[in-house]
């Protein structure tokens, strides 16, 4: 599976911003949003199954983060509100075969990485 991810830019804190992440195959299991604020370590951020639809995010980001999926397009989503500038990072879409685990290492597709920052 190949990943472009795109969407990102420059926000005040409180904005929004939709990322969004085009495969050109269907993962049979996770679509999920890393992040990787600067010098800091790559940090989940949220999960998607493809078939199920459940999803999971991290606690940062509950409330103010939304994961979507269209199917039909290959497309994942990352609606992202009431942004702070904690949020800024390099936003990685990445595609695995299963449901469960969010360590980077389950995840074996990955897309180039967004930019997003928030000012205060």
């Amino acid at each position: 599976v190949q990943l472009q991810a795109s969407g990102g830019g420059l926000v005040q804190a409180g904005g929004s911003l939709r990322l969004s992440c085009a495969a050109s195959g269907r993962s049979s299991g996770a679509m999920a949003w890393f992040r990787q604020p600067p010098g800091k370590e790559r940090e989940f951020v949220v999960a998607i199954g493809w078939i199920q639809g459940s999803t999971y995010y991290a606690d940062s980001v509950k409330g103010r983060f939304t994961i979507s999926r269209d199917n039909a397009k290959n497309t994942v989503y990352l609606q992202m509100n009431n942004l702070k500038p904690e949020d800024t990072a390099v936003y990685y879409c990445a595609a695995g075969k299963d449901w469960g685990w969010f360590e980077p290492a389950a995840f074996d597709s990955w897309g180039q990485g967004t930019q997003v920052t928030v000012s205060s």
